[in-house]
């Protein structure tokens, strides 16, 4: 899709509210995830080939918080087996919407159910690839444990859980280091102290971060055999869960 420039915190704002995936974040979205999320074209390219990798016959690839489809559109481009299909999953409305109008715009490959609704509802089965891409951070804490247990649950042996998610540090030095590196990151990509600043404050009790390692022993309690981070960049990461 065209994407228009992030402009949303750009002027002063009154009164900034809780960040949400609407319709006005939709229209920049590819703007705003590219300039705010060091590595993130990385990842999506890494997960078309993990996807490629781990994804099995007569299996299931999900995709969930899949927003505009990116990671989806990279499993499709790198799945070349038999009877395998994907099913990406938003609760955002608008990014729904858009999401269909992008994957129907490069068609063939395997097939791509898209579906509005609760991640925490989806039931999970016959999964061969979990992809979780910066997702998990805006589910609520108490929610998190029995989610991945889910997810576990609903992986065939063998299968990928692939995490990405802003991490946050227990030592004092490196949170304060992290966080001025990623506003540094934003800066360079032409984000003005004011917009980082507001798009802080909107992000605020929405986007909960976690340490890596409160993130490995939640999916060791959910039965995961080894996780580990593949990839990082300042305070962003992405983990591999294998089942």
């Amino acid at each position: 899709m065209q994407s228009a420039k992030d402009s949303l915190y750009a002027s002063p704002l009154g009164e900034i509210s809780a960040f949400s995936f609407d319709e006005a974040v939709v229209k920049v979205f590819p703007d705003m995830i590219r300039r705010s999320v060091p590595g993130y074209s990385t990842i999506i390219s890494a997960i078309g080939l993990l996807a490629a990798r781990f994804a099995k016959e007569d299996s299931v690839c999900y995709d969930l918080g899949c927003s505009l489809g990116a990671a989806t559109l990279a499993m499709r481009q790198q799945i070349s087996i038999k009877n395998c299909r994907i099913v990406a999953v938003d609760c955002s409305t608008a990014m729904v919407e858009q999401c269909r109008q992008n994957l129907s715009a490069a068609p063939g490959g395997v097939d791509i159910d898209i579906l509005c609704a609760d991640i925490r509802d989806v039931a999970i089965s016959n999964a061969s690839v979990v992809v979780l891409n910066f997702t998990l951070q805006f589910i609520p804490l108490a929610d998190r444990q029995a989610f991945l247990a889910t997810i576990y649950r609903g992986l065939l042996p063998g299968g990928i859980l692939i995490l990405s998610e802003k991490l946050a540090f227990d030592d004092v030095r490196q949170q304060a280091l992290q966080i001025d590196m990623h506003h540094l990151f934003k800066k360079a990509q032409g984000y003005s102290e004011l917009e980082i600043s507001q798009k802080r404050s909107a992000l605020e009790n929405v986007l909960i971060p976690e340490t890596f390692a409160a993130h490995q022993q939640r999916l060791k309690t959910a039965g995961f055999a080894s996780a580990e981070v593949w990839f990082q960049y300042f305070n962003f990461a992405s983990m591999i869960a294998l089942k």
